[in-house]
């Protein structure tokens, strides 16, 4: 009888990073939760890698661009903050290092003398758009070992908890759940 690859595969994942701290009788949900964030880290740590070796980029800046690139007339300053869950400090220090290196541009508010929108320039676009192409490639390489069947059934499945989640935020009871 053959062996089934993806067994293999599964067995071996039980034996690796948070999850392997689970024992037998931890309920499925915290096992799933420490899987979920041992993924979640081991990608986003190759990620960092690769764009710090092939961009020399941090995933912040890359993630700093990504927002102004959904964004063509730019953002204000502290839109993007929100956007990225980051200080106003980090986003005006960030903003300085890729203004100086031609890739944002600043221009004053007209609704808001105080405030500054924020946008990629030319340059930027194309930066970002090279490297976009590269991190799309990388996820699809990464996350080769899944079928597509299993790669959607996980997005929907997840995106069930997402909803479940933020309605649980929007409507908490007295215990907290």
């Amino acid at each position: 009888m053959k062996a089934d690859p993806s067994r293999t595969l599964l067995n071996a994942s039980d034996e690796l990073g948070h999850e392997a701290r689970a024992v037998r009788g931890d309920h499925a949900a915290l096992k799933l939760w420490l899987r979920m964030l041992a993924c979640t880290t081991q990608v986003e740590d190759e990620i960092r890698r690769r764009l710090r070796a092939r961009f020399d980029i941090s995933l912040p800046r890359f993630d700093y661009m990504a927002q102004l690139y959904r964004q063509p007339d730019g953002l204000k300053m502290s839109e993007l903050s929100r956007y990225l869950m980051v200080t106003g400090g980090n986003v005006t220090g960030v903003t300085a290092e890729l203004e100086r290196e031609g890739l944002v541009s600043r221009r004053n508010s007209p609704a808001d003398r105080r405030a500054w929108i924020v946008a990629l320039t030319p340059k930027g676009r194309r930066t970002f758009e090279t490297m976009a192409q590269e991190h799309e490639g990388w996820i699809l390489e990464l996350f080769s070992g899944l079928d597509s069947t299993t790669v959607q059934h996980l997005y929907d499945q997840l995106g069930a908890l997402r909803v479940q989640l933020v309605r649980r935020q929007e409507h908490p009871t007295k215990d907290g759940k």
